[in-house]
């Protein structure tokens, strides 16, 4: 399986996350993409580099006024002198455009940087540096380039990106992420291909990004196992079993909430479930937004699943024999990462 990769995802250094109020050591740290492609390198993975795309892809899923805000941030930020009047060398949000604020109508657009990043940002552990946004998109990049590898013939292939996407809406970005890149790749997967593309998420938590920016699509069928947000895990606000789609999405979002502790038998049966939604669906391709956080020993996720588990579970998945682009999202324990992004991509090269 090709995997795909961009030097230039190495240059986002978040500087930490402030959760509850206190700024944090940061868990998505470059390592994270060195342990991932050292481990596929002692399998002797074939390395492609990832190709510029435009911006027209990320179009497809993004407000042009979020791409705009990310891309300036950090210029605007510094050339506001936060960095050395406020000491704050990272872009973090102090004031947020909640919806009650205006009854539900739209908010203003802030002009103070130190205030439109409420605007955009969701959360104040997502913090934009000098690196934010080349990063972010040389990992859109890397998942477009696995769409124009599936697209050309391969019967798979994975994106090694980072920053992770899946948690970024139409127009906003938290948890962590700054572009959906699961998300532009399987738009993009479904104008290359036509049909309809199955994104199926594995990671610990909920892809409330992707489920947003998809909600009303029939075309796309968008499945999720996750941690029960109910039990007090990110995303908290959304990721609940009635959430199924409107519209023309109606019954094209399914998602799978487990309770903390679940192992690998509740576990795979969700995959399994989603995978034979989607094979009953009708799916012609298939996007697997790929978080290992889901092992036991992740600091991220209560979830209990083994690499055994991880191995199954690319069976699963390799078994629709569909087209597929994988897109790294989650995966936190630096000693595990490797190995278990490993043992999903065997499994589904077992399973086509």
């Amino acid at each position: 399986m090709p995997v795909v990769w961009n030097d230039r995802c190495r240059l986002h250094d978040p500087g930490g996350e402030i959760f509850v109020g206190v700024r944090t050591p940061g868990t998505e740290v470059v390592a994270r993409a060195d342990r991932i492609l050292a481990a596929l390198a002692e399998a002797d993975a074939r390395v492609v580099e990832a190709e510029q795309h435009s911006e027209v892809a990320l179009l497809a899923v993004h407000d042009a006024a979020l791409l705009e805000f990310l891309e300036s941030a950090w210029r605007k930020w510094t050339g506001a002198g936060l960095d050395r009047k406020r000491h704050q060398d990272r872009v973090v949000p102090y004031v947020f455009a909640h919806a009650a604020l205006t009854s539900g109508r739209p908010a203003a657009v802030p002009t103070a940087v130190w205030a439109r990043t409420g605007y955009f940002a969701y959360d104040t552990m997502t913090l934009i540096g000098p690196g934010t946004w080349d990063a972010a998109r040389a990992a859109v990049d890397s998942a477009l380039t696995a769409v124009d590898l599936v697209a050309a013939g391969a019967p798979c292939a994975y994106a090694c990106c980072r920053p992770p996407g899946h948690h970024v809406c139409r127009a906003c970005y938290g948890g962590s992420c700054y572009l959906n890149n699961s998300a532009v790749a399987a738009a993009a997967l479904a104008n290359k291909l036509g049909g309809s593309v199955a994104v199926l998420d594995i990671d610990a938590h909920h892809g409330n990004g992707t489920q947003e920016i998809f909600y009303e699509r029939g075309d796309m069928l968008v499945g999720s196992v996750h941690v029960d947000p109910g039990a007090g895990w990110f995303p908290h606000f959304v990721g609940f079993a009635v959430e199924t789609g409107s519209g023309a999405g109606a019954g094209a979002n399914k998602n799978l909430p487990l309770p903390p502790g679940a192992g690998d038998e509740p576990w795979l049966d969700a995959v399994k479930e989603l995978a034979d939604w989607a094979r009953t669906a009708g799916a012609t391709s298939l996007v697997v937004p790929l978080g290992v956080d889901a092992a036991a020993g992740d600091p991220e996720s209560p979830l209990r699943v083994s690499a055994a588990g991880f191995r199954r579970a690319g069976r699963l998945l390799g078994g629709l024999g569909l087209p597929t682009v994988l897109v790294q999202e989650g995966g936190y324990d630096l000693e595990s990462l490797g190995q278990l992004v490993r043992e999903v991509l065997l499994g589904v090269e077992e399973g086509l």
